[in-house]
């Protein structure tokens, strides 16, 4: 497939993603996924149909992509040709693969301190913090501008989050001193919180995550850890406080309760204050009887 051929599939398939106010990550990911799914075929995308696409589908799998990786694919392509080529009946019939009900990763409050200890830059130091902090996800926190960070009203500004919507998080006194202590250090001018090495630029997701990695493997923290772990942990340490879910739920930016929901199921501290209704019977042990 040449570009010449893509190229008005392409815009008008971006111009539609537009009209639906669809954020530029997600118009990244949906553009990308159609281009492969075309490349891997070698046609146009209006020329193949669902007999393709099982046959992505299938080589996907074969290269050992799980569910969260197909589902963002599986995403691009039925809004391109549900959308963009006008074909929902088609789009329906694509399905999204089921997503393995796995328990996010949490940390506890000595790892957290351990892991920032472990990290000498300060920058880099801030950054988890604020992510911890305010349970933010890295596109948000690398984004932050010192406009963003209102004392007042002590509250933080995400702006543009998930699903393209601002929403305002608590910012704590002490997360505050941390952030008027880091400001003149930031080795910048501007209003971006965390400059990047690109003059204007604010500090990429790749490089925090390349950071965490280093001071989760210097702090002893399990492979498994990421800087999302810190946002779980976030949201599973307000639970055992006692929050109520409905509020994490807005905190964290979710549109939809359950995602939030199984937090609960990692909330080790809230579990073991629950009482078994064993507590309330009286059982003695007693040597083996015979059985009627």
């Amino acid at each position: 497939m040449t570009t010449q051929q893509m190229t008005p599939l392409r815009k008008r398939m971006i111009e539609d993603m537009v009209m639906c106010n669809m954020a530029l990550a997600t118009q990244r990911v949906y553009t990308y996924a159609v281009a492969n799914f075309a490349r891997y075929h070698g046609k146009s995308p209006d020329q193949l149909g669902l007999e393709h696409v099982r046959d992505y589908r299938l080589h996907l799998i074969a290269r050992g992509l799980k569910a969260k990786s197909i589902n963002p694919i599986v995403g691009g392509l039925r809004f391109f040709y549900g959308t963009t080529l006008g074909k929902q009946e088609l789009a329906e019939q694509i399905p999204f693969a089921r997503v393995e009900e796995t328990l996010p990763a949490v940390l506890s409050r000595d790892q957290v301190m351990q892991l920032l200890r472990a990290e000498p830059d300060l920058k880099m130091r801030t950054v988890f913090i604020v992510i911890y902090a305010a349970g933010l996800r890295i596109s948000e926190v690398v984004k932050l501008t010192a406009a963003d960070i209102n004392s007042q009203r002590m509250v933080i500004r995400v702006r543009e989050g998930k699903g393209a919507k601002d929403r305002f998080i608590m910012l704590s006194e002490q997360l505050l001193t941390i952030l008027r202590h880091y400001w003149p250090h930031r080795g910048a001018s501007g209003k971006l919180l965390f400059p990047g090495e690109a003059a204007g630029q604010p500090i990429t997701p790749r490089t925090v995550q390349r950071a965490f990695r280093e001071a989760a493997g210097r702090a002893g923290l399990p492979d498994k850890v990421t800087p999302h772990t810190l946002r779980h942990s976030f949201a599973t340490h307000l639970l055992e406080m006692g929050v109520d879910i409905r509020v994490i739920q807005q905190l964290l930016g979710h549109r939809n309760i359950n995602s939030t929901a199984r937090y609960a199921q990692v909330a080790t501290n809230t579990i073991r204050q629950i009482q078994s209704p064993l507590e309330l019977l009286t059982v003695e042990m007693t040597k083996d009887r015979p059985r009627r």
